[in-house]
């Protein structure tokens, strides 16, 4: 049989953290390879194992607070009532860049997710906003549920993978109901026959073999929202309410290339990276130091594709012989910026590690 990577149709250098669920994030090399991330390289963040559905018997189901619940075929979906839309967004992992803080004290039973958890891809579907408004939200409804077909263990009992956005959120028209991915179908490892896109949330607000939307009048209960996607205080232990809901991305950037532990001739050397910023924020700025921060150094901001997508930068820098420690922030229109040390982010489950991206380099004579 050959590996799962394979199977899902991934590359072979992804780097692997489960097999079943499947889970594995992309190598900086290849997210250095495009700005838009190629399908068999794009990290996957499972729960459960990956559902066999049948396309043509999917139904839709839409309900809740609402005046006229609907079941949707993905062919009435497509069938031209609702404008197709595309939207290229980046998507995060709020573990993203655990392994700094497992660093820092360690993080049982989470995977060691390095900073590869991330990836931006071309979306294509109709926007929510037009199926909900065939529905007629009622009045009262605050926030809208997502229900997948994925079946999770870590949820006791187990049940299907769920998340919910506000209602505000959910009308705006970069969010989508996708069945394409870059212009392809959507990979089944990606959420096919259909999935939400949540631009500027934390990748599980994207919720994949998407089978059920619910109006509420509170956010969506289940184990996911209400227990595993929360920022937990150090000291406490996670469970249901315990610390805050992840929803918005926080300010992140780092390195691409080098890669860390790199070594290359001295002398002048280019940098690359990400930045990305979270909700209704764009990257205004990116700044890296060779000095520990004591100085900063403007990068270029490579080419922009659009409002919800990561920024590339670029810079060089002169390297003289010796080991280097290299450090990258960003700035957003909110004139925020990242935290310098992972030390004064750390919280049980390892989420929002969005200090200072750092590389660290032996320029040699």
């Amino acid at each position: 049989m050959p590996a799962l990577e394979q199977r899902f149709g991934k590359r072979p250098d992804l780097i692997v953290h489960e097999e079943d669920p499947f889970n594995a994030e992309t190598s900086r090399r290849a997210l250095a390879t495009s700005s838009v991330t190629a399908l068999d390289a794009f990290y996957v963040r499972n729960h459960g194992s990956v559902p066999e559905l049948d396309e043509d018997r999917r139904r839709l189901q839409v309900g809740g607070m609402v005046d006229r619940p609907l079941e949707l075929s993905l062919a009435q979906l497509r069938d031209g009532r609702h404008q197709v839309h595309e939207v290229t967004a980046t998507l995060q992992c709020a573990g993203n860049r655990r392994a700094g803080l497992d660093a820092v004290a360690g993080i049982p039973g989470e995977a060691p997710w390095g900073p590869g958890a991330i990836g931006t891809a071309v979306w294509s579907g109709v926007a929510l906003a037009d199926v909900l408004r065939t529905a007629g939200p009622a009045p009262s409804a605050t926030d809208v549920a997502f229900v997948g077909a994925d079946r999770s263990a870590e949820a006791d009992p187990p049940q299907p993978f769920g998340a919910s956005i506000p209602l505000p959120k959910a009308l705006c028209p970069e969010v989508l109901l996708a069945w394409e991915m870059n212009g392809k179908p959507l990979p089944a490892v990606h959420g096919a026959p259909l999935r939400v896109i949540v631009p500027g949330f934390i990748g599980a607000r994207s919720v994949k073999w998407l089978e059920r939307i619910e109006l509420r009048d509170t956010p969506f209960d289940g184990f996911f929202q209400e227990t595993a996607y929360r920022l937990v205080p150090p000291g406490q232990e996670p469970g249901p309410g315990i610390g805050i809901a992840l929803g918005e991305v926080a300010l992140n950037a780092d390195f691409l290339l080098p890669a860390d532990g790199e070594r290359l001739p001295a002398g002048s050397v280019e940098l690359s990276g990400w930045a990305v910023a979270g909700g209704e924020r764009q990257v205004e700025r990116v700044e890296v130091s060779v000095d520990h921060g004591t100085s900063w150094r403007q990068a270029e901001l490579m080419e922009d594709l659009g409002h919800w997508a990561w920024r590339r930068w670029r810079t060089d820098v002169d390297l003289a012989p010796g080991d280097h420690e290299i450090v990258v922030r960003a700035w957003d229109s909110a004139a925020g910026t990242q935290p310098e040390d992972p030390a004064h982010l750390w919280n049980p489950k390892g989420y929002v590690n969005n200090s200072w991206g750092r590389v660290r380099l032996r320029a040699e004579a």
